[in-house]
């Protein structure tokens, strides 16, 4: 059977990653998956994580299977991180909580759960979203659509265009919605705005579903909860779908969780059953480790404060980064404004460039952007490659003008 099989496409993130590293290029620059570096290009392992991996290495005795919706005390940490302490949520045990692998798995067992049990609803996307979106809940089964998102500008929120497109869903359709730093886009709602959506939310009578992959990355952990709480004072059912890949630096560890908040516990007691079973039949119950790092990085009041600082040196090397971006390219090409890329929040911004301008630079300079939006992972721009990033930027630009 297997003979007859053409290879599948590759995938529009992850193919770029494979084809950079077979690419002999020396000066080449991966600027298209999602992942933090350092000034030295390097993704870093945090000391906190270091310290955390150290402690329980020394105090582990069994490996065990993890239950189903797996660690108690990690699930417990990441609703404190979502809402804070002393949420009514938290005190009313209103929210549940699935360790998941990744942030991935999270939004799968999520679509799941949703083709499960309320099967027929429409689950609308910002466009654009992450490429990967639309493929997982499609693949679970369920009606995808697209919300507008960005002006025809791609600097700007079209606020008012999403307002309507809301107003065009029906009661019980879900609406996918990114917590802080959107990916692809780099662009945020404000807080006037989140009320705004949080009101048209309940008025149609729509189930938030929150992607909060970057926590910590825009702004300060309470910051970049703002449209997530936000939405929870007007709306009493939500899912949430969270990962620790970003800011714990976890990418392999596969650390992620998926949420469910109801009208009050009774109910989110019934959910949980109803994930576990979607977790069962998918992959059983998660890996123990990342989520361990995690949960004894929170709990632990110094690891606690390190892991704060260094989330905070990751992010405001990220600010840097773009507003020495924004400099460069002035020098480079005045004529082009890329000011916006500088308000924008967390790792990626759509850079305008075109398809045609996105080729050269990967076959001219080894130099790799995702197609769709010129979307570029600000992360991965360094003291040693930002010259040469500019400058190529710059050359196509004035080709285009040409």
């Amino acid at each position: 059977m297997f003979e007859s099989l053409a290879p599948a496409p590759p995938d529009a993130i992850l193919g770029l990653g494979e084809a950079f590293k077979n690419d002999p290029n020396p000066r080449k620059i991966n600027l298209s998956v999602g992942v933090y570096k350092d000034a030295r290009g390097q993704t870093p392992v945090l000391r906190c994580v270091k310290e955390a991996e150290r402690r329980l290495l020394e105090q582990e005795n069994n490996k065990s299977y993890l239950s189903i919706e797996g660690s108690a005390a990690y699930g417990k940490s990441v609703r404190e991180l979502l809402f804070g302490t002393d949420h009514d949520i938290i005190r009313g045990g209103r929210a549940v909580t699935a360790q998941t692998p990744g942030g991935t798995g999270g939004l799968r067992v999520a679509a799941d759960f949703l083709q499960r049990k309320f099967p027929g609803r429409r689950v609308w996307f910002s466009k654009p979203t992450w490429d990967n979106h639309l493929n997982i809940f499609a693949s679970a089964g369920l009606s995808v659509e697209s919300y507008p998102y960005i002006d025809r500008t791609g600097r700007e929120l079209d606020f008012d265009a999403m307002l309507a497109a809301m107003e065009t869903m029906a009661a019980g359709d879900v609406i996918v919605l990114h917590a802080c730093c959107h990916n692809p886009t780099g662009i945020d709602p404000s807080g006037e705005q989140w009320e705004r959506i949080a009101r048209a939310v309940r008025a149609r009578q729509l189930l938030p579903l929150v992607d909060f992959a970057y926590q910590g990355f825009g702004g300060t952990l309470e910051q970049d909860a703002v449209g997530l709480r936000t939405l929870c004072q007007q709306n009493p059912e939500l899912l949430i779908c969270s990962s620790f890949s970003k800011n714990f630096g976890l990418y392999n560890e596969r650390v992620g969780a998926v949420t469910v908040v109801a009208a009050d516990k009774a109910s989110a007691d019934a959910a949980l059953t109803h994930i576990r079973v979607c977790i069962r039949v998918n992959y059983s119950n998660p890996p123990s480790h990342g989520a361990a790092i995690v949960a004894t990085v929170l709990n632990d009041p110094a690891l606690r404060g390190e892991w704060e600082q260094e989330l905070t040196e990751m992010r405001q090397r990220i600010a840097e980064m773009r507003v020495r971006f924004v400099q460069t390219m002035k020098s480079k090409a005045p004529r082009h404004d890329f000011d916006f890329i500088a308000r924008q929040k967390g790792m990626f911004s759509f850079s305008g460039l075109t398809p045609m301008q996105v080729d050269e630079l990967r076959t001219k300079y080894s130099i790799y952007v995702v197609l769709n939006g010129g979307r570029i992972n600000v992360a991965g721009m360094t003291d040693d490659n930002l010259e040469t990033l500019c400058s190529a930027i710059a050359e196509g630009l004035l080709n285009r003008a040409d």
